[in-house]
């Protein structure tokens, strides 16, 4: 990994718009000049950078002073400053007098909170005071080195979601039935794992071929598990387990050969090698290929659109019905629904239904549905989205509510 010198003295002070930039499959952090910043929630910092935010919008233990720490995270600084930590835009605009350009934030800053007027500011100077206003700001040369992959805070704990950017799919049954499959292994390998060599074809109108460019790279996947809505039944899509990666080695041919004096023409399976394995793999196993690297945005915010009748669908991985915090969830909304990553909901405990026994009447009584927690999407599909659980006062289960928060 390059090293990058930074000039402390010369280095901005930034806390802006808070926005992790993840290098999907890279595990590297990438620095970018221009982030997703909707014109909303910019016309909100704007707004909150000439007035500040009323104190009554504050954390209850909102510190004076803080300094970002290395393991820190986004969700954790605004839950620290705000009641609410999706409304970054807020965070963003009471530092926008001192930053002109949203920008991510580093461990080592230093933030100071102004509470004068009744009005909250946060700044990266003490006292909210600048060289313009001509407070006085002693400078001591230092230089340090640090690596570009540590430099940015995520929003979230990468090592929570960084499993699921690349192994869990959501797909149509039809796309994983007709994708090519691995066929044999190498010396009648039955089981396949990492260094193997398999053999792999695919349909008769779409066969396994090499073409021009890097090598071809493909993600393993079988026994596609359908995604129901538990409020209509409905199948949402399909839930791929993902085993591991093979490259293409070589494509499918065809030979003829010379059989009891007949010339028989055979189909020559596709050459791949196993380079990366979660489970053993066998015959009969999916290939799909590998997406290209995306640059994924993750700023917390509330939809702009009501979410209605959103549900938890499943808790991956996992038997069980119900969720814990820093658990991965599917939900029945997506893409088609407007839902995008760094969007946060509410999650509401699904009241019982039972029958009032101290009355004469014995009625039926639906209890009123609560609110348990929190959750932001980071991977959404076309009808289904991944999520992760960031907060619960109750375990969230399989049918719960989601509404905006």
């Amino acid at each position: 990994m390059k090293q990058l010198r930074i000039n402390d003295c010369l280095r901005p002070n930034i806390f802006a718009t808070l926005a992790m930039i993840a290098m999907v499959g890279s595990g590297t952090t990438a620095l970018a000049q221009n982030y997703p910043v909707t014109p909303q929630q910019r016309a909100t910092a704007q707004q909150t950078a000439q007035t500040g935010v009323p104190l009554s919008e504050l954390a209850p233990n909102a510190p004076d002073e803080y300094t970002i720490k290395p393991r820190d995270t986004l969700w954790a600084v605004s839950r620290l400053y705000l009641r609410s930590p999706w409304r970054w835009p807020e965070l963003w605009g009471m530092n926008m007098g001192e930053i002109r350009n949203p920008h991510l934030i580093y461990p080592g800053q230093v933030l100071y909170l102004d509470k004068t007027g009744g009005r909250a500011r946060l700044s990266t100077r003490r006292g909210g005071s600048s060289v313009a206003d001509g407070g006085t700001i002693k400078l001591t040369p230092r230089t340090r080195f640090e690596s570009l992959s540590g430099m940015a805070l995520p929003t979230l704990n990468p090592s929570l979601i960084e499993p699921f950017l690349s192994e869990p799919i959501v797909v149509d049954q039809e796309t994983l039935l007709t994708a090519p499959r691995i066929v044999a292994g190498n010396d009648s390998r039955v089981l396949l794992a990492r260094g193997d060599r398999a053999y792999a074809r695919g349909e008769v109108n779409s066969p396994l071929v090499e073409t021009a460019g890097p090598i071809k790279t493909f993600r393993i996947f079988r026994n596609a598990t359908p995604l129901k809505d538990p409020g209509t039944g409905e199948i949402l899509g399909y839930e791929a387990q993902y085993l591991g990666k093979a490259q293409l080695q070589r494509g499918e041919s065809s030979v003829t050969e010379m059989v009891e004096g007949k010339e028989l023409k055979s189909v020559v399976p596709a050459t791949v090698d196993i380079v990366a394995a979660r489970e053993e793999m066998r015959a009969g196993d999916r290939l799909l290929p590998e997406p290209p690297r995306q640059l994924l945005s993750y700023a917390p915010r509330a939809p702009q659109q009501p979410i209605e009748e959103g549900r938890i669908v499943s808790v991956y991985g996992n038997a069980v019905q119900f969720a814990a915090q820093n658990q991965v969830v599917a939900i029945n909304k997506g893409t088609l629904d407007g839902i995008e990553n760094g969007h946060v909901l509410a999650i509401l405990k699904n009241g019982e239904t039972i029958i009032d026994k101290t009355g004469a009447a014995k009625e039926t009584l639906k209890l009123p549905n609560e609110r348990i927690g929190l959750l932001m999407v980071f991977r959404p599909f076309e009808r289904v989205s991944y999520a992760l659980v960031l907060e619960i006062n109750d375990a969230p289960r399989i049918g719960d509510l989601l509404i905006n928060p």
